[in-house]
C-alpha cells in the first residue's frame, strides 16, 4: 500500500515522503497512529500543493533577505566609545551593541548571533561587519566607531 508520511517514522520514512509499505503495517500501525495517510490522488495533489507553497515561502524569505541586505549596506551604524591614544578603545564594541544600535536608530531587528563579528571592534573608524540574514544571504553592515 502506498502511504504519505505525516510524521517521521524511524527506519521507514520522513514527513512528506510517499512510500510503499505492507498493507498490514499501514493499516494497523501507520494509519491507526496518524503517522501516515493513504496515498490517494487527492492526498497526492494536496501534498504537491503544500510543497509548492513551501517553495514559494522560502523564495519569498530569500527575496526579503536580499532587500534587507541592500538596505543594511546603505545604512552606517554610528557608535560612540571612550578611547585612548592612537584610537584604541577602552573596552570594545560587541555584536550586541551593534544589534541594539540598529534597533534604536533604524528600527531593524537583527539577532546579535547573526552578526558575525570574529573579534570585537577595538579601534576607532569604519569597520565592515558581515551579517548572516538568511542561510543563503549574507550582507555587511558598515560600523562607524567615534570618540565619545
Amino acid at each position: 500500500m502506498k502511504v504519505i508520511f505525516t510524521q517521521d517514522v524511524k527506519g521507514k520514512g520522513k514527513k512528506g515522503e510517499v512510500k510503499n509499505v505492507s498493507d498490514g503495517y499501514a493499516r494497523n500501525y501507520l494509519l491507526k497512529n496518524n503517522l501516515a495517510e493513504e496515498a490517494t490522488s487527492g492526498n497526492l495533489k494536496a501534498l504537491d500543493a503544500k510543497k509548492n507553497k513551501e517553495k514559494q515561502l522560502v523564495h519569498q524569505e530569500v527575496e526579503e533577505a536580499e532587500k534587507l541586505k541592500e538596505k543594511l549596506a546603505k545604512l552606517p551604524v554610528e557608535l560612540k566609545a571612550k578611547s585612548g591614544e592612537g584610537g584604541r578603545l577602552f573596552g570594545s564594541i560587541t555584536s550586541k551593541q551593534i544589534a541594539e544600535q540598529l534597533k534604536k536608530s533604524y528600527k531593524i531587528n537583527i539577532d546579535k548571533r547573526k552578526i558575525e563579528l570574529d573579534n570585537p571592534i577595538r579601534a576607532l573608524g569604519y569597520t565592515d561587519v558581515p551579517v548572516k540574514i538568511h542561510p543563503e544571504v549574507t550582507g555587511t553592515i558598515k560600523v562607524h566607531v567615534t570618540e565619545e
